[in-house]
């Protein structure tokens, strides 16, 4: 009987040890983590943009820096570029030249051999303003008459101040073209009265951006008259300007090369700023370009829409738990973006697995991509998930274990 008292004893207490190991183990162990259940993103469906794009020459828009043509037509070859040309003189002397801020750079004095150039331009029917020999002008007078102006005769002569020589220029220019990529465009001359200066609407686009981004020759191809000592007024030989927000760039014309227009507009969709360079190469004339300019900024901007892409609350995934709570993985902010044409726009969730969370704890985010962009929003969970407590615990021993 005592060996019987004994181990009911014994068992009572052991089954109570046990059953306080187990109420400890329970009660402390980790609850099992959740992941999220993503919900599958649909992207939007927009029609495909229609540039008005002309049937002659070459033609192409882009937006700046990007790299890349929006649209494109026409030749596909490098084709010549006339006065478009003065662009990159400028850009290649103002890296052997450039003007401080604050300044007007260097200065030019004009001789005898200034007044040749003239005569020699005037001779052969070139683009030319009057210089007289002792004068001086500055460095940016000077480009002021390149670009506003299209002067051969002061492009002939600021190439010889900055290189001594057109010959050495042109080697200078092309080695400066082959740096910046435009594998397709060669120059032969600095005025562009030469033929064999030409390039492609995909590097045009290049040489537009590079323009804009320069502090001097954006400030000048963006006047639409200059005022030059001993020169005058002169109008800019860009009509288009202040027009449908076109401030740039530079026009071209040659019998080899028809009319021509490197050209920057700044267009507003949705609240974000888009800067646009686009060309038309080989246009019967300039009132046939400035038309068509016209028409495929005008397209081009049309192209452009507003995606929303999340609003703040959106649901992209929820949890659930074993012990039945439910919390979604939502937005925390409005998120829109401009999209070109039928660019695709696709979004992928990173999610973290949860086991408690407080509402608005952030638990992952989603990461659209657009073109070659892409854009991050942050996801948290939009209400807690909280302990299930100490009498799930105890009755649901294999969901901890």
């Amino acid at each position: 009987m005592y060996r019987r008292r004994r181990t009911t004893i014994f068992g009572a207490l052991g089954l109570i040890l046990l059953g306080g190991a187990y109420g400890t183990m329970t009660l402390l162990a980790p609850l099992p983590a959740v992941s999220a259940a993503v919900i599958p993103y649909v992207s939007p469906v927009s029609a495909a943009a229609a540039p008005a794009l002309p049937t002659y020459g070459a033609s192409g828009i882009g937006a700046a820096g990007s790299g890349t043509l929006l649209a494109s037509a026409g030749s596909t070859e490098p084709v010549p570029i006339a006065s478009i040309s003065k662009v990159i003189t400028s850009l290649v002397v103002l890296e052997a030249k450039p003007i401080d801020e604050g300044t007007d750079g260097g200065t030019l004095s004009f001789t005898s051999a200034d007044v040749q150039i003239y005569n020699d331009y005037l001779a052969v029917n070139g683009s030319i303003k009057p210089v007289t020999a002792g004068t001086s002008l500055s460095q940016r007078d000077v480009m002021e008459l390149v670009l506003v102006g299209s002067a051969n005769n002061y492009t002939q002569s600021l190439v010889n101040w900055a290189f001594g020589s057109e010959e050495e220029y042109t080697v200078a220019a092309n080695a400066w073209l082959a740096e910046q990529g435009m594998t397709s465009t060669s120059v032969s001359d600095a005025t562009g009265m030469s033929p064999l200066n030409v390039s492609t609407p995909t590097d045009l686009l290049t040489l537009g951006t590079l323009a804009l981004a320069n502090p001097t020759i954006s400030a000048i191809t963006s006047q639409e008259t200059i005022t030059v000592p001993s020169v005058g007024e002169l109008d800019n030989t860009n009509k288009l300007l202040g027009v449908d927000g076109i401030d740039g760039i530079k026009t071209g014309t040659l019998d080899e090369a028809g009319a021509c227009l490197l050209f920057s507009a700044d267009v507003t969709v949705g609240g974000e700023e888009i800067t646009l360079v686009g060309v038309i190469l080989g246009a019967p004339d300039h009132d046939i370009v400035d038309r068509d300019v016209l028409a495929l900024l005008n397209t081009a901007e049309a192209g452009y829409h507003e995606v929303v892409l999340t609003t703040a609350g959106q649901e992209f995934g929820s949890y659930t738990t074993e012990w039945g709570n439910s919390a979604s993985l939502v937005a925390t902010e409005d998120r829109s973006t401009v999209v070109w044409s039928d660019t695709p726009v696709t979004a992928e969730v990173a999610a973290e697995a949860v086991t408690l969370t407080a509402s608005g704890d952030d638990q992952g985010s989603v990461v659209f991509s657009v073109g070659g962009t892409q854009i991050t929003v942050p996801l948290e969970t939009n209400i807690a998930i909280e302990d299930p407590g100490a009498w799930w615990r105890l009755t649901n021993p294999s969901k901890l274990f």
